[in-house]
């Protein structure tokens, strides 16, 4: 989940300043958290409140947490459906696709205790809003790819499954001198997945990701949050990464690794 968290921060200065380069500075000051960040620790608070025997009350339980969110952290960068969601206190979806259901999913990955369980919370995660069949897929590719990952998966067996969603046919040198921003899951999920599954450790991750362009903050925030269950983040990356949160979201998310996370830094 901090990969995500770290992803989202180290693109936020790139996301409409496209970098195409692995060669930059991986923390600046004028580096913020956006909503990726901002609903990813979201769904991490729903998940340490849920009761495994009421699914249908933690959808619910959901949406009343991202109205609250969206209360708390008003100017973030929200997509113009969704900050009129929150705005209007709606508890109906919008039949969106966009990449927003893949961005903020990643605790999903490390609460599940089974592919199946995975699946069927990212799908609950994501239907709130995201209810388009593609809405769904990227929370389920993304949170499947955790799962599997942090439970020692190989890059090909991810690969594999990542495939069962979307065609992963290119390598991240033949599409970074044309690839452009995209808000959609099936432009942006396998793009995301390439930059870990090319990567060498988390860090080249994040810079594979800042170096195709797009929508660079919330393709870091998938492409980190998968390499960090496969590889793991350093310490001086982890706490650099989450010193820009405030206390709320801080507290959350250490609540969330305490309760479910053993360890994901090597």
């Amino acid at each position: 989940m901090k990969g995500a968290i770290i992803g989202d921060i180290v693109g936020s200065i790139y996301e409409f300043d496209n970098l195409k380069s692995k060669d930059f500075e991986l923390f600046k000051p004028e580096c913020e958290f956006t909503d990726d960040t901002v609903l990813t620790v979201a769904v991490a608070e729903a998940l340490l409140k849920f009761n495994p025997d009421d699914e249908e009350n933690f959808k619910e339980n959901l949406i009343d947490i991202f109205h609250k969110y969206g209360e708390l952290y008003p100017d973030v960068g929200y997509g113009g459906h969704y900050l009129l969601w929150v705005e209007e206190k709606w508890r109906d979806p919008y039949n969106s696709c966009g990449n927003g259901s893949a961005m903020r999913t990643s605790a999903v990955g490390w609460y599940a205790k089974s592919i199946e369980e995975c699946e069927r919370l990212a799908k609950l995660c994501a239907e709130i809003t995201h209810n388009h069949p593609d809405g769904i897929a990227g929370a389920q590719a993304t949170a499947g790819v955790i799962f599997l990952a942090r439970n020692g998966a190989s890059k090909d067996e991810l690969k594999a499954y990542m495939e069962k969603y979307y065609p992963v046919d290119f390598t991240i040198d033949e599409i970074r001198p044309t690839y452009e921003y995209e808000i959609i899951n099936k432009t942006t999920v396998p793009q995301a997945f390439q930059c870990f599954y090319e990567a060498t450790d988390f860090e080249d991750a994040i810079r594979n990701a800042i170096s195709i362009g797009g929508d660079s903050d919330t393709v870091a925030a998938i492409a980190g949050s998968m390499a960090e269950a496969f590889f793991g983040i350093l310490e001086d990356i982890a706490e650099t990464g989450t010193s820009y949160l405030d206390d709320y979201m801080s507290d959350i998310v250490e609540e969330f690794y305490k309760t479910y996370i053993e360890t994901s830094h090597k």
